[in-house]
């Protein structure tokens, strides 16, 4: 049995050098081609709309490394199974091994947008973790031929085993380290400099911040800005290779670099963003200032013919997102955003340029590391999520949320307030209104307006008497439209309803 457990740490171990060696290869080369985010990417792609929505929901933004340590786990398995097969055999186990970085090789090449060299990290995981088992295994092999294999059946002599254990165990530390410093190096936004808008963003108001503690930030520093997508690594492009191609039934196919697009006329905006899978009272929703060139100003260039009906977006690595036409060349501030809160765009966010349409919900606009912009039809190409039946025309609904007291919480009884922000982009927020206990909806102070496409800080003073009390609140538009009561999901068209807590006061 320790024998046993001996060669299974061999093929755990074997494997793990050769993810390193393939995380070291895939960071020169691309860092979504690494072996085990190659399989983690196809997984995201395969998993139903359901389970997706599930995940969003219950880990949050810890989704990805909960999957990315499934996935590893997984591995992990079937190695330990390959190393207890090299005991006896070691061409089987080698095989064990292959075949699992096959799959994983299979899942980078077949990725949209892969290149031929996407599959060098798994040849480079199969042969160093095959010859990683095989040293290991020979190792101990040598040391029950020198007759260092005790009577007792304690197994080989630590020495040869260790010593080899150790070398490798180092190597794959290294090699792990030195392909998160390469990828680091790459693409570094801070070298970036924005030039100044032709048409700026008017002066910021100071929100109510420190007014109403625990009331969301006025503007959403970077750091704290929500991040959905399907992406398990940043992609590395930089703006020196970048190019936005727009193709389709245009009269003009456009080819822009980064500094064209950089020496156009930018405009600056204060533009909040939702994401679809945000529930009712959910955290995935940020304001923030962008700088960008106005969507107009580059389909003009290329003359957008007549029949199309939606600007197919891709990114770097295949990525496609769909963006009705209509909506976003109806006189919106829509944009290709270069910088966002006065820096270049973050890695996270899209670096170096995104598309931002205020009033669409992020999966029919935000497409992040954008490369190209195909004008076609929906009849004729269908995106991402369109495949998935998510719909295809989706405004931002009119929500709100309650920052501040939170759920369940103790609140002191007498004088006290209730705070949080409300949005309805593109037609702007005209009031807020807080229900107590299902009682008469009393119309909540708000706080200073940056535009009609950015959210709204509100406070109710509230006379806080003890026991347990209900909240609930709505917004109304400035053109007097109501927050709708009915409860939705996120799928298909973005959540719906109040929200509504519980607080108990003492």
């Amino acid at each position: 049995m320790r024998r046993r457990l001996l060669y299974a740490g061999f093929g755990i171990l074997a494997t793990l050098v050769g993810m390193a060696a393939g995380h070291l290869v895939a960071a020169l080369v691309d860092p979504a081609s690494s072996p085990v985010l190659a399989v983690g990417s196809t997984v995201i792609d395969l998993t139903p709309t359901p389970v997706k929505e599930w995940a969003v929901q219950t880990f949050g933004t810890a989704d990805k490394p909960i999957l990315v340590g499934s996935v590893m786990m997984g591995a992990v398995a079937l190695a330990a199974i390959g190393g207890i097969l090299a005991r006896r055999r070691f061409v089987a186990g080698a095989l064990v091994l292959v075949l699992l970085v096959a799959v994983a090789g299979a899942a980078a090449v077949l990725r949209p947008g892969a290149g031929p060299l996407d599959v060098l990290p798994a040849l480079a995981t199969a042969l160093t973790g095959v010859a990683a088992l095989w040293w290991l295994t020979r190792a101990a092999s040598a040391a029950a031929a020198d007759g260092t294999e005790a009577s007792s059946g304690q197994g080989p002599s630590r020495r040869g085993v260790l010593v080899a254990a150790g070398a490798l165990a180092a190597a794959g530390a290294a090699m792990g380290g030195i392909g998160r410093f390469v990828s680091g190096l790459r693409a570094d936004p801070s070298d970036v400099t924005l030039p100044s808008p032709a048409d700026p963003a008017p002066t910021f108001p100071t929100g109510l911040d420190e007014k109403v503690p625990g009331i969301s930030s006025f503007r959403t520093p970077n750091d704290d800005f929500y991040r959905i997508d399907t992406r398990l690594s940043l992609p590395v492009d930089d703006t020196e290779d970048w190019t936005l191609t727009i193709d389709g039934d245009v009269e003009e196919e456009v080819t822009l670099t980064f500094d064209d697009l950089r020496s156009m006329e930018l405009i600056e905006r204060d533009i909040t963003l939702t994401c679809v899978s945000n529930d009712v009272g959910g955290p995935y929703v940020g304001g923030a200032r962008w700088l960008g060139v106005r969507l107009t100003d580059l389909l003009d260039r290329a003359k957008v013919g007549r029949t199309a009906d939606q600007i197919l977006s891709t990114d770097v690595d295949g990525m496609t997102i769909s963006t009705p036409l209509g909506v976003a060349t109806d006189g919106r501030d829509a944009m290709l955003a270069i910088g966002m809160n006065g820096e270049a765009l973050p890695r996270e966010h899209g670096f170096p340029v995104r598309m931002v349409v205020p009033g669409l919900y992020g999966f029919v606009s935000a497409c992040k590391w954008i490369t190209r912009m195909t004008l076609t039809t929906y009849d004729e190409q269908q995106a991402y999520w369109t495949e998935r039946d998510w719909a295809t025309d989706a405004p931002i609904k009119v929500s709100s949320r309650i920052d501040t007291p939170k759920s369940f919480a103790d609140v002191d009884a007498g004088r006290t307030f209730v705070g949080g922000v409300s949005w309805a982009q593109d037609r702007g927020i005209g009031k807020v209104e807080v229900q107590v206990d299902g009682g008469a909806w009393q119309e909540a102070r708000l706080g200073p307006s940056a535009g009609v496409d950015y959210w709204r800080q509100w406070y109710l003073p509230w006379e806080a008497e003890p026991g347990e009390h209900t909240l609930t609140v709505r917004a109304v538009t400035q053109e007097g439209d109501v927050q709708s009561p009915a409860r939705a999901m996120p799928f298909p068209d973005g959540s719906s309803g109040y929200q509504q807590i519980v607080v108990r006061v003492q």
